[in-house]
């Protein structure tokens, strides 16, 4: 009976261990309220707002992304705040798990892109990404800003304008 007990126990630990391997948690000072919290679970591509209401842990809202979109959001949010370049988002969306070799490759070609005039078909495939991760992040009150010839920072949504009548 004890074995059986202590194998449960370690399969169950092991399954804690890896579900925190999956899930990145992200603060955003100055664009989330204070004690709201993202957690992306990379392997569900889902991206959660938490926060604590009566001491108890509660999904304020979540939002799900593609394997392409997630591609595109991780190395946005590892970024922040500051911006994240193109090479970066590059390199993410094209392979993945990246190194710095691979960011110096993509540097390379984007370089190469921009001499030969060919920036906006190298960049569109990224940029059609982006603009669905955009409407997808709405929700969580966050905007993606391009900053020309640079790269991409996460920023707090414009709040809506009230459609008052006088």
């Amino acid at each position: 009976m004890q074995m059986i007990a202590c194998r449960e126990e370690a399969r169950v630990a092991r399954k804690l261990v890896h579900d925190r391997e999956h899930i990145k948690h992200y603060t955003l000072h100055g664009v989330l309220s204070e004690g709201y919290v993202l957690a992306l679970n990379t392997a569900f591509g889902t991206l959660s707002c938490l926060t604590y209401l009566d001491k108890q842990p509660a999904l304020v809202l979540q939002q799900q992304f593609t394997n392409n979109e997630m591609n595109v959001l991780r190395p946005l949010l590892d970024s922040y705040p500051y911006y994240c370049p193109y090479e970066v988002l590059f390199a993410h969306f094209y392979h993945g798990e990246v190194n710095e070799r691979t960011i110096e490759r993509c540097r390379a070609n984007l370089l190469k892109s921009l001499e030969d005039g060919t920036w906006e078909q190298a960049t569109r495939p990224i940029r059609n990404v982006l603009s669905r991760v955009r409407i997808k992040l709405r929700i969580f009150g966050i905007n993606i800003v391009s900053i020309l010839e640079t790269g991409y920072i996460l920023k707090a949504a414009p709040a809506p304008a009230s459609s008052t009548v006088a």
